[in-house]
């Protein structure tokens, strides 16, 4: 009897150590499951915020008037931007209206082009060009020139002829001046250089 009592202890033993083993092993997957969990989350939070970055840089770069680099102050900026487009687009669009029912109108538009260069001095505005690098081969630009009928088309005819690709154009008209800013590539993956690109758009201005 005592050898069997004592094998029974025995027994009892090894299992106890058994699942105790078994307890640790258990409790060892479950904080590799949390820790794998979190490390994701982590990740995941990380992908979030480089993206929300990315958008915040792309958004600052399209909008003239930044007057703050943070994350408020921009989302603002552009909201304050886009309506003063919105109202630039309604202002044009009536005026054109206008002269399609007017034939007075088109002299009129005449005068005004005339006055656009004094204008412009009177708001102290100067023609000008400004020509960042964003990323790779991609350029931003920003243009500032007299106020011209076809001074437009004729600034985009002469990038198009030199091999410019632009993408997310914006114009604003204000004071005797045209304000134009977009995106700027080469064609056929060309490689722009921010001076060279600067030079040959003060260019086309000065011929508008």
């Amino acid at each position: 009897m005592e050898l069997l009592g004592t094998a029974l202890d025995g027994l009892c033993k090894i299992e106890q150590g058994s699942v105790r083993e078994r307890t640790g092993r258990e409790r060892h997957n479950i904080n590799d499951d949390n820790s794998n969990y979190k490390s994701k989350n982590l990740h995941a939070e990380r992908r979030r915020r480089q993206k929300l970055k990315d958008r915040l840089h792309a958004l600052r770069a399209l909008v003239p008037t930044i007057t703050n680099l943070k994350k408020e102050s921009i989302i603002e900026d552009a909201i304050t931007y886009i309506q003063e487009l919105q109202r630039n687009v309604k202002v044009l669009s009536d005026q054109l209206l206008e002269m399609e029912s007017s034939p007075e109108e088109g002299e009129k538009c005449n005068s005004d082009e005339a006055n656009a260069g004094e204008e412009m001095k009177r708001n102290g505005i100067e023609e000008d060009v400004s020509v960042a690098s964003i990323e790779g081969n991609k350029l931003w630009i920003k243009i500032i020139f007299e106020k011209k009928r076809g001074g437009f088309n004729k600034l985009m005819e002469a990038m198009t002829y030199l091999g410019f690709e632009l993408t997310d154009t914006s114009v604003t008209a204000t004071k005797g001046a045209l304000l134009v800013s977009s995106f700027v590539e080469g064609s056929y993956g060309e490689k722009l250089t921010v001076q060279q690109t600067k030079d040959l758009l003060l260019e086309i201005i000065k011929s508008i």
